[in-house]
C-alpha cells in the first residue's frame, strides 16, 4: 500500500522505516533535508516539497503526519486544497480530541475523511511495534489496516487475556475506538495514565535513595537535619539491582520499570538528568476532561503538577510559605540560611 508520511522526527521516520520493511511504499516529506534523504537512502521517495509529495500519491492518497500539535493545522491548511475527494489524511502525532473532532467535520465538508491516530511505541517502535489507538470514520480505518497491522506489534507482543478469547484488531495493537477524536481521546488517558506510573516509580525510588539519611555524614543527601530515629534510616540501597529484582516476578513489572532499570544502571545516580521534566499537552486535555465529565482523577492530576513543579513552578509558592511562617513563627528560611528542619515543639503554629 502507498502512504504518504510527513515529519520524519523521532516517531515518523522510524514509522516509515517500519512500514518499508513490511513492503508498503512511503513517500516521505520533512522540512528537514537531511531527514528526507535519511529515508530516501531506506527507500523511501523522498519530495522537496508538500505539492510534490501531494502530486506523485495516487488517488485515494493517504497522508500519515507525525507533528507536533501546534504545527497540524498549518500544515492541513497547506494540504487540502491539493486534495481530492475520498483522500486520507491521518494525524498520529499527540493532538487534542477536540481539534480533531473539528478537523475532521472541516474535511467531510470537502468530502475527505480526517482520522486521528494516537501512537505509542516512542523512539523503540521501529523494533517493537506501535499501539495505535484509532478515531474517525469506520471506512477510513477499514482502508488503512494495512498500514495500522504493519506498524503494529501483533499479537506476539503479549499472551492472549484468559477469559476473552481470540480474535480482533486490539491483540494485534490497534483499534478503532470510535468516531472522530475517539483515538485521540484514548491517547490522551493513556498519556496521562503514563505521568501517573512513572510519576510513582519515581517517588518509590527516591525514598528508596533517601533511606541512608541516618548514616552519619550523610545529612545532605535529602537536605534534610537528621530524621527523628536515625537507627532507622541506615540504608546504602544499591537501585539499579533493586529495579532489576523487580522486572522479575513482582506485581509492578512493566516495560517502564524495564527502561527504568536500564537508565539506573547505566547511570546509577542519575546525574546527567536535570531533574525538569515537560508535559506535552495530554496531561492537561486530560484534567480538563475530568473536570468536565466531574470525574475524580487525583492521581493523575498529582502527576501532573508534580511536573511543574520540577520545572520551578512551585517556587514563588514555597516563597510565600517561608514568608507567612517568619511572619507569624520567627522561622528564618530566607537566602543563604541552614535549613535544619522542624526544631519548634510547637510546630508551624
Amino acid at each position: 500500500m502507498q502512504v504518504g508520511m510527513v515529519g520524519l522526527g523521532r516517531m515518523g521516520g522510524n514509522m516509515a522505516q517500519r512500514l518499508i520493511a513490511a513492503g508498503h511504499t512511503c513517500v516521505v516529506y520533512d522540512v528537514n533535508t537531511g531527514a528526507r534523504q535519511r529515508l530516501a537512502e531506506l527507500g523511501a521517495t523522498a519530495c522537496d516539497t508538500l505539492e510534490e509529495l501531494v502530486e506523485t500519491l495516487e488517488t485515494p492518497r493517504v497522508l500519515w503526519l507525525m507533528l507536533p500539535a501546534p504545527v497540524v493545522d498549518t500544515a492541513l491548511a497547506e494540504l487540502r486544497p491539493l486534495l481530492s475527494e475520498d483522500d486520507i489524511v491521518i494525524d498520529g502525532g499527540n493532538s487534542s480530541w477536540r481539534d480533531s473532532v473539528r478537523r475532521a467535520a472541516e474535511m467531510t465538508a470537502s468530502k475527505q475523511i480526517f482520522m486521528d491516530v494516537g501512537t505509542s511505541g516512542g523512539v523503540r517502535g521501529l523494533e517493537r511495534g506501535y499501539c495505535l489507538m484509532v478515531g474517525g470514520a469506520k471506512s477510513g480505518f477499514d482502508h488503512i489496516q494495512p498500514l495500522l497491522l504493519a506498524l503494529a506489534p501483533g499479537s506476539a507482543a503479549a499472551p492472549p487475556t484468559p477469559t476473552r478469547g481470540i480474535g480482533g484488531t486490539a491483540e494485534q495493537g490497534y483499534l478503532h475506538c470510535g468516531p472522530a477524536g475517539a483515538g485521540h481521546f484514548v491517547k490522551m488517558v493513556h498519556n496521562a495514565i503514563e505521568y501517573g506510573i512513572m510519576a510513582a516509580y519515581a517517588e518509590g525510588f527516591n525514598l528508596l535513595h533517601q533511606a541512608g539519611q541516618g548514616i552519619e555524614g550523610s545529612e545532605g543527601r535529602g537536605k534534610f537535619a537528621s530524621p527523628p530515629h536515625p537507627e532507622h534510616y541506615l540504608y546504602e540501597f544499591d537501585l539499579p539491582e533493586i529495579a532489576e529484582l523487580w522486572r522479575r516476578g513482582s506485581v509492578i513489572g512493566s516495560w517502564l520499570l524495564d527502561l527504568t532499570a536500564q537508565a539506573l544502571h547505566a547511570d546509577p545516580g542519575l546525574e546527567r538528568y536535570a531533574g525538569r521534566v515537560s508535559d506535552s499537552g495530554e496531561g492537561r486535555w486530560a484534567m480538563g476532561a475530568a473536570i468536565d465529565l466531574g470525574v475524580p482523577a487525583p492521581v493523575l492530576s498529582a502527576a501532573l503538577f508534580s511536573r511543574f513543579t520540577s520545572r520551578d513552578g512551585a517556587t514563588f509558592a514555597m516563597q510565600t510559605l517561608s514568608a507567612m511562617r517568619e511572619q507569624f513563627g520567627g522561622h528564618v528560611e530566607s537566602v543563604g540560611a541552614t535549613f535544619a528542619g522542624n526544631t519548634s515543639s510547637t510546630g508551624d503554629a
